[in-house]
C-alpha cells in the first residue's frame, strides 16, 4: 500500500468550481478570497487531504477537443502551500452535454432499446468505443498536466462505478461471444443451463434471447457475472492509463459505492492500489445502543451502529488490507426530507470506528453545502452560510485528535474473532431466485444480505470483532484457522465442490465452522444439487435435510436438552427453517412450535480438530448474540454494559490499541482489564481503574507492557 506522510489522512471533497463566488470566473477577487478562506479553515481544522476534480468533465473540456486545464492550478498550489495533499479525480462518470449530443449512441440502456435519459450522471455505456475515446483523451490531458504537482498524492479514476446493468446492443453481442468462448457450443450451454425447460434449447447462438424478459436463473447468473466483469475491466483500463503518468509515490484508486448491481467490489479493488469506500450512515438515535434506531422509515443509508462496523469490515475485506474513506457524512445526507445531523460527539465516534477497522483516510462529503443542484441538502462541513458552525468545530476537534494519535496507531491491523464469508455468485443467485419475501410480499432480491447480516450482527452484539472474507480469498485451510478461529458460511448458495470441501477442511484443521441457511444447496451454475443438503457437508455437520420452510412470523427458540447454549425468553427464529435431521450432531436449540419443534434449530458436532455448528434459521438479535457468546472464549475487554463497544488492533510496532465507545446519553465507566495510556490526552490508567466515558464518547487506548 502506498505510503504518505500522515498516518491518518483527514479532509473532504473540495469543489472550488461549485462555490457561488466562482460562478463569475475563477480569476475574480471574490473567487480568490473564497479559496484562501477555505484553505485557511481547512488547515485550522487539521485537514491534510482534499479530493478534487472528479465531477466536472464539462469544466475540464467545455467543448469537444477544447480543454481548460488551468482552472484548478490555484487549488493545487494553495493546498500545497497549506500543507494539504490532493487526490485528483478523473471526471468520466459525469458526461458533458456536448458529448451526449454528439454521440447519442453512448447512452446506457437499462433495458434493450430503453435509453437512460441524460440529465443526471452515469448515463453512458462505458464499454462503447466513442465514450472510451473521449474518456481516455480527457484522462490523459488532466493527469499529464498535474501528475508532477507536489500536492498530488494520488488519483481517483471515475466515481462509484457499477450503477447500471447495460443492455446495449454491443454489450449483449459481447456477452454472446463470451458465452461462446466459455461453453464452446450451444449443446454444452443447453446442457449446463438446463434449457430443455420451457423449450429454451438453442439451435444456434443467434437464438439466445435478450436478458430483459429472462426467467432462467442460470442465464441470470452468467449475465450478472459478465456485467461486473465489464466494470472491473473499465476500472482497470482507467487505472492503467493513470499509472502511465503516476509517480512511484502516488496511488491510483476510485470511490466505491458498495452494493451497486454492476460491481464486484473485490475484483475492482484488486485492479487498484488501495481500496476505497463511501459509508453513509444515519446518526442521532440510530447510533444508540442498545436497541439501535428510533423507528425511521427505510432509507438507503446504513442503519444501526453494527452496520457502520460491517461497512468498514467490508472495505477492509475487499483486499484484506487497510482502506481509504473517500466520502462519508459531513452532516445530513440524502434528500431534503432526510435531515439528521449528528449529536455532539458522534462525528468522533464514527470516524474512530472507521479508523479502528482499518481506515487510513477519513474524507467527508463535502466541504461546503451546495447552493444549487440535485444535492443542495447533502450537508457539507460548512453550511449554506459558509460560516464555520457546529460541524466544523466538531471535525476540527477530530482533526486535532488524528494529528496527536496518528503516529501511535500507525500500521494498525484490526483484530478478528469471526470471519464472515461473502460471495457475489451467491448474491446474484439469491437475487434471481429469492428465498425470502419483503413485508409487502414482493421477492426480497437482497436475500443474500438478509441471511448474512443477522450473523454479522449477532457477532457484533456478542462483542466480537468480525472480518468480511470473500470466498475467492480463502487460502490454506490450516492457515485460515490460525487467522479466523470462527468462520461463518451462511447464504453460500452457489458454490463449487472445491469451496464446499474447503469448508470441511477448515473445520477438520481446528476451526469452528458455522453453517447457515442455503449454504451448499446449489452448484456454481446455481443449479440445485442432487444430494441431500448441505451438499458435501452432511457428514461433516452431522445433520441433513431435504425439507425447508419460510416462517410467517418469529418462532420462539429454547435450549435443547443438555445444551450448553444459554437463551433467554426473547430468543427467536425468523424468515426460514431448514428441516434438520440429526445424524451425529447434538441439538443446541429447538423451536417452540407444534410442527417445527420436530426439527432442531441449531446443532453442533466435533469434526477433526474443530467443530461445525449448523444454524438452520435466521437468528433474531437475542439468538444471534447468544450463539456467538457460546462460540467465543471469554474476554475481559468485552464490555458488559449494553451501551459500550470495544474493538482492538495491533500497530506496525506491535502495540495493542483498544477503541472503547459509549453509544448513549449516559455517562458510563468501564473497568480496564489492563494498564493503558489514553492516546488522546496522555492520561495513564492502571489495570482495574474505571475509564470514564461521556455521552457519545470514544477513547483510544494504548496498552502498556
Amino acid at each position: 500500500m502506498t505510503q504518505w506522510p500522515n498516518p491518518i489522512l483527514f479532509g473532504a471533497a473540495y469543489y472550488y468550481e461549485y462555490q457561488p463566488a466562482v460562478l463569475d470566473g475563477f480569476d475574480t477577487e471574490g473567487a480568490k478570497q473564497r479559496l484562501e478562506t477555505d484553505l485557511d479553515l481547512m488547515a485550522e481544522a487539521g485537514f491534510s487531504v482534499i479530493r478534487v476534480g472528479e465531477s466536472v468533465w464539462s469544466t475540464w473540456e467545455p467543448e469537444n477537443g477544447r480543454f481548460d486545464l488551468d482552472w484548478i492550478q490555484p487549488v493545487l498550489d494553495g493546498a500545497h502551500e497549506h500543507g494539504i495533499a490532493v487526490i485528483l479525480g478523473t471526471p468520466t462518470y459525469a458526461v458533458p452535454p456536448w458529448l451526449a449530443r454528439l454521440y447519442p449512441e453512448i447512452a446506457a440502456e437499462r433495458k434493450t432499446g430503453e435509453r437512460v435519459n441524460w440529465g443526471g450522471r452515469q448515463e453512458a455505456d462505458y464499454t462503447h468505443p466513442a465514450f472510451r475515446f473521449h474518456a481516455e483523451r480527457v484522462i490523459r490531458k488532466i493527469i499529464a498536466r498535474y501528475a508532477d504537482h507536489p500536492a498530488v498524492i494520488g488519483f481517483q479514476v471515475d466515481n462509484e462505478p457499477g450503477v447500471q446493468l447495460y443492455h446495449n446492443e454491443g454489450v449483449f453481442q459481447r456477452f454472446v461471444d463470451h458465452l461462446r468462448h466459455q461453453y464452446g457450443d450451444v449443446e454444452t450451454l443447453n446442457r449446463e443451463w438446463g434449457l430443455v425447460y420451457w423449450s429454451h434449447k438453442l439451435s444456434t447462438w443467434a437464438d439466445l434471447w435478450r436478458p430483459d424478459g429472462n426467467a432462467q436463473p442460470q442465464y441470470e447468473q452468467a449475465w450478472r457475472r459478465f456485467q461486473t466483469q465489464q466494470t472491473t475491466k473499465f476500472m482497470a483500463w482507467q487505472a492503467g492509463i493513470a499509472r502511465e503518468y503516476a509517480r512511484e509515490d502516488q496511488f491510483v484508486t476510485t470511490c466505491i459505492c458498495y452494493g451497486r448491481p454492476g460491481i464486484d467490489e473485490r475484483a475492482v479493488a484488486a485492479s487498484l492500489d488501495v481500496t476505497t469506500g463511501n459509508p453513509y450512515y444515519r446518526m442521532q438515535d440510530n447510533f444508540a445502543l442498545p436497541s439501535g434506531h428510533a423507528g425511521d422509515a427505510p432509507h438507503w443509508t446504513l442503519d444501526g451502529t453494527w452496520s457502520l462496523y460491517q461497512a468498514a469490515d467490508a472495505m477492509y475485506g475487499a483486499r484484506q488490507e487497510p482502506f481509504l474513506i473517500t466520502e462519508t457524512n459531513a452532516s445530513s445526507v440524502g434528500e431534503p426530507s432526510h435531515n439528521k445531523p449528528a449529536y455532539d460527539g458522534q462525528w468522533r465516534q464514527a470516524a474512530w470506528v472507521l479508523v479502528s477497522r482499518g481506515a487510513r483516510m477519513v474524507e467527508y462529503w463535502h466541504w461546503h453545502t451546495l447552493h444549487y443542484g440535485a444535492e443542495t441538502y447533502w450537508g457539507g462541513v460548512l453550511p449554506h452560510s459558509q460560516q464555520p458552525g457546529r460541524t466544523y468545530r466538531e471535525l476540527a476537534e477530530l482533526g486535532a485528535e488524528f494529528r496527536k494519535a496518528g503516529a501511535a496507531i500507525e500500521g494498525l491491523v484490526p483484530h478478528v474473532d469471526v470471519a464472515v464469508l461473502t460471495a457475489k455468485e451467491s448474491e446474484w443467485a439469491l437475487a434471481a431466485q429469492p428465498s425470502f419475501a419483503n413485508a409487502d410480499g414482493s421477492p426480497d432480491r437482497g436475500t443474500f444480505h438478509s441471511i448474512v447480516n443477522p450473523f454479522y450482527k449477532g457477532a457484533f452484539n456478542a462483542g466480537l470483532q468480525a472480518r468480511i472474507v470473500h470466498t475467492e480469498q480463502l487460502g490454506d485451510a490450516a492457515e485460515a484457522v490460525a487467522e479466523y478461529p470462527v468462520l461463518v458460511a451462511a447464504g453460500i448458495y452457489a458454490a463449487d465442490d472445491a469451496l464446499l470441501d474447503w469448508l470441511g477442511e477448515y473445520a477438520a484443521a481446528g476451526g469452528h465452522l458455522v453453517l447457515g441457511p442455503r449454504t451448499g444447496y446449489a452448484d456454481h451454475e446455481a443449479r440445485a444439487r442432487l444430494d441431500v443438503k448441505p451438499s458435501r457437508l452432511t457428514e461433516t455437520a452431522g445433520v441433513w435435510y431435504d425439507e425447508f420452510s419460510n416462517l410467517g412470523g418469529e418462532l420462539a427458540v429454547r435450549p435443547a436438552r443438555d445444551s450448553p447454549l444459554e437463551l433467554d425468553a426473547t430468543a427467536g427464529a425468523v424468515k426460514w427453517a431448514d428441516g434438520l435431521i440429526l445424524d451425529g450432531a447434538q441439538a443446541l436449540a429447538e423451536y417452540v412450535h407444534p410442527h417445527f419443534g420436530r426439527f432442531p434449530a441449531v446443532t453442533t458436532k466435533a469434526h477433526g480438530q474443530g467443530r461445525v455448528t449448523y444454524v438452520g434459521t435466521i437468528p433474531n438479535d437475542a439468538l444471534g448474540a447468544a450463539l456467538f457468546k457460546w462460540m467465543a472464549p471469554a474476554d475481559a475487554w468485552r464490555p458488559e454494559h449494553p451501551s459500550l463497544t470495544a474493538t482492538s488492533g495491533v500497530t506496525g510496532e506491535g502495540h495493542t490499541v483498544r477503541f472503547v465507545h459509549n453509544w448513549s446519553w449516559d455517562e458510563v465507566d468501564f473497568e480496564l482489564p489492563a494498564a493503558v495510556t489514553d492516546a488522546l490526552d496522555d492520561t495513564e490508567y492502571a489495570a482495574g481503574d474505571a475509564l470514564p466515558l461521556s455521552p457519545w464518547d470514544a477513547k483510544v487506548l494504548i496498552e502498556r507492557d
